[in-house]
């Protein structure tokens, strides 16, 4: 859930595919617009824009775990979170202001109570419970523990009244016993529950906040709905971050650079690109579809867990990953069929 920007060069190729479907939207339209989740004219506008982001957000967002936690070597929870999508958000609103003008960002007090809900619920309670977990649980099993996310998206779905295919189902439960096979070796070892706890619930507001998205009315431009909920959720983090006192035996000069590093890619990629991605996603594609980057994202990161960290890569890695990649077919093979 990275949880993640523009004006870089990297960050306005990314986040193209948001481009025109966003400006072509009537200003003021809420992804509400594109109809239910999984079906409609959402399901109908799949083309290769959604796998160019779907892409994106399951490669970058898949190595922003190892970044999180070199992050959190050296600099506190929160705070940290906090920085990364303020200047992110920063950054995307100057982009927006520099190649639409004033009129690219403005939005009515509906629209910014809407991104503002959005980004506290992804960045905030998502992102920065993910971030806490990381202190005292691996990054790897952070990782799979968030793949639980298209599970609450499912049953969310399900609540509003849009029965889930069997063959959608049969794709999450895919998911979740590849997501056991991988997990099983670690949680036979020394895990810090609370750590475990604090990732669980992340994966809850997550999925309450891209549920949301799909049925408030947000900014019509992807880039500004996605800058104001960076805004919006780092300065949730940095208040719950000052609250923690966080702030206190903070030293600049002490922050690594491999830290610095960490924080850097989690802006840029991280935030500017594959944040801006997903954020497009939630408009453009079924909600279970996007979901299953948490499918993905475990098996990217256990993959660099064993080139950058020398983790043992297992059978059971192996296995669990297999697995994993099956779910996510079985989903997306759903979404082709629908827009057929």
């Amino acid at each position: 859930m990275t949880a993640p920007v523009a004006g870089k060069p990297g960050a306005a190729s990314a986040a193209a595919p948001a481009a025109e479907p966003a400006d072509a939207r009537p200003a003021g339209a809420g992804p509400a617009d594109a109809g239910p989740a999984g079906a409609g004219p959402a399901a109908a506008r799949l083309g290769g824009q959604v796998w160019v982001a779907l892409g994106i957000v399951y490669v970058v967002w898949g190595s922003t775990y190892l970044a999180i936690r070199i992050a959190l070597e050296t600099m506190p929870s929160f705070l940290s979170a906090a920085a990364r999508f303020l200047t992110a958000g920063l950054l995307l609103a100057g982009f927006v202001a520099l190649r639409h003008g004033r009129e690219g960002l403005r939005v009515d007090l509906r629209q910014l109570g809407s991104s503002a809900l959005v980004g506290g619920l992804l960045l905030t309670g998502g992102n920065g419970l993910v971030v806490l977990g990381e202190n005292s649980i691996p990054s790897g099993l952070a990782a799979l523990v968030v793949a639980v996310v298209p599970l609450w998206m499912v049953l969310l779905t399900a609540a509003d009244g849009h029965r889930p295919k069997p063959v959608e189902l049969a794709g999450v439960l895919f998911g979740l016993v590849g997501l056991g096979v991988l997990s099983a070796p670690a949680i036979g070892g020394d895990i810090a529950i609370g750590g475990v706890i604090a990732v669980v619930c992340g994966t809850v507001t997550w999925a309450f906040g891209s549920f949301a998205a799909k049925r408030i009315r947000m900014p019509g431009n992807v880039f500004a709905a996605s800058a104001y909920q960076m805004l919006a959720g780092g300065l949730g983090n940095l208040l719950i971050g000052l609250v923690r006192g966080e702030q206190h035996g903070l030293d600049l000069g002490e922050v690594s650079g491999r830290s610095w590093l960490a924080l850097g890619f989690l802006v840029v990629f991280g935030s500017l690109v594959a944040y801006t991605a997903y954020a497009w996603l939630l408009r453009s594609a079924p909600l279970t579809l996007v979901a299953t980057y948490a499918y993905v994202n475990p098996v990217v990161a256990v993959l660099l867990g064993w080139l950058v960290l020398a983790e043992p890569l297992t059978g059971p890695t192996l296995l669990g990953g297999a697995i994993v990649v099956v779910g996510v077919c079985l989903v997306v093979s759903v979404s082709r069929t629908s827009r057929k």
